[in-house]
């Protein structure tokens, strides 16, 4: 008997009894898996819900998740979206697509869901950024005449421009993180690559000069490269080679550590405690050391595969206000010493 694997379909088991479902929150289905009974009802209810979520939201979601805007994004990125987007059906699955086409209207409601995360800031404006990208979707698809999240306000703000990892910050890291995580950490002080690039770093990748890797968030349309400086070229040195990748654990299998690591955290908090620093700002820090030795933001961009044309904010974001001013203190005091105008 051929079996036929049904998408969707849930599985609720109460009082010793099975029940299954088309899908969550949708109709039972008849008979048993398999059986065409079964198929029968699947199909049906597959068929009444495209009829009836036509002119909603939960179809125009579904229409989205399969759109090249949203199965083009990162890996990490859709998984993270698809629990959004389950959360975009769920309070707004019935609402008329067309009601969004009345911001004066939608626009309240809209705050109002955002504000159940009020207390969680991040998590709020995440919510609305997932529904702004449905509703662009559904802009280009004619459906609407404007986006009615533009201009909604983000609750969550920072500003991590002086955030950066001092070289004690290193150091004291260094102390309490094993071999493992530490040289994870080293690495992207010392290249600026994001933790997945990280992770996905072969030996292969370490040519005679440089290293270039293709970037995971371009997908692999872009890549990262960087110099075999001293520093860098002593750190690889201290790598064991225990794999195909640089970074390994300690049983020598790719490096699955970073950001939300269990060995990351538990190093930073005893290490840095009060101290909100974040895997990703090492990339800042590469940034800023590259821009204090003299590097130019194209360079810079090139290094870090960042587009040009944005370059100068993303450094006013990464590049804390002193470290510039440090950079500009040297660059006039090695001018004044060639010209004789220094003080003793």
């Amino acid at each position: 008997m051929v079996s036929v694997v049904l998408k969707g379909v849930v599985k609720v088991t109460a009082k010793g009894r099975t029940y299954y479902y088309a899908w969550r929150g949708g109709p039972r289905l008849d008979g048993k898996p398999g059986s065409p009974e079964f198929i029968a009802s699947f199909n049906e209810a597959v068929a009444s819900r495209r009829t009836a979520d036509d002119g909603k939201i939960r179809g125009l979601v579904a229409h989205y998740r399969a759109s090249p805007a949203f199965t083009g994004l990162a890996p990490t990125t859709r998984k993270i979206w698809t629990r959004w987007l389950d959360r975009v059906v769920e309070r707004f699955g019935d609402y008329r697509v067309g009601l969004f086409d009345h911001p004066e209207k939608i626009r309240p409601i809209i705050k109002r869901w955002r504000d159940t995360w009020a207390d969680r800031p991040r998590s709020a404006d995440y919510a609305i950024q997932v529904l702004s990208r449905v509703m662009t979707h559904a802009v280009d698809l004619d459906r609407i005449s404007a986006n009615p999240c533009e201009g909604i306000k983000s609750l969550y703000e920072v500003d991590r421009a002086e955030t950066i990892w001092s070289d004690d910050d290193l150091a004291a890291f260094k102390a309490e993180a094993s071999p493992e995580v530490w040289r994870g950490v080293l690495l992207a002080s010392l290249t600026g690559f994001r933790a997945e690039d990280l992770r996905r770093l072969s030996w292969n990748h370490i040519g005679e000069f440089e290293i270039t890797i293709p970037t995971s968030k371009s997908r692999g349309g872009r890549s990262a490269f960087v110099p075999l400086y001293d520093a860098l070229r002593d750190a690889l040195k201290d790598m064991p080679r225990r794999s195909t990748t640089v970074l390994t654990n300690e049983k020598g299998r790719p490096w699955k550590d970073g950001p939300n690591g269990s060995g990351f955290r538990a190093a930073r908090e005893a290490a840095l405690p009060g101290r909100d620093l974040h895997f990703h700002d090492l990339r800042g820090t590469f940034a800023t050391r590259a821009h204090l030795a003299g590097l130019s933001n194209r360079e810079i961009a090139e290094l870090l595969a960042w587009d040009e044309a944005r370059v100068d904010r993303i450094i006013r974001r990464y590049v804390g206000r002193r470290a510039i001013a440090e950079g500009m203190i040297l660059k006039l005091n090695r001018n004044a010493a060639r010209t004789g105008s220094a003080k003793p």
